[in-house]
């Protein structure tokens, strides 16, 4: 399984997540895990994907993904969860 952790941040807008879980859908990555919250209007979403049934890579759907979160007026980072768990080690 290939995961990666996506985040996106923002002043809260119909639709946000909606544009997100679409482009998701799309390119076959399954939601593992999804947390959201609203702050003061302000917009904030982590979660946890499964890419390996997606046929691009993953800095090809990071860059991908952040554009569909300007199009939504939000900020949206995606990474490897490897980062996360090399961190921990160290």
């Amino acid at each position: 399984m290939k995961k990666a952790v996506v985040t996106v941040v923002g002043k809260d807008a119909v639709g946000i997540i909606a544009a997100i879980c679409n482009y998701l859908a799309k390119n076959s990555i399954n939601i593992l895990d999804i947390s959201q919250t609203i702050v003061d209007g302000y917009f904030n979403m982590m979660m946890i994907v499964d890419f390996s049934q997606c046929e691009k890579q993953l800095s090809f759907i990071s860059d991908e993904l952040r554009d569909v979160g300007e199009t939504r007026g939000v900020i949206v980072h995606c990474q490897s969860e490897e980062i996360f768990e090399m961190m921990h080690r160290i």
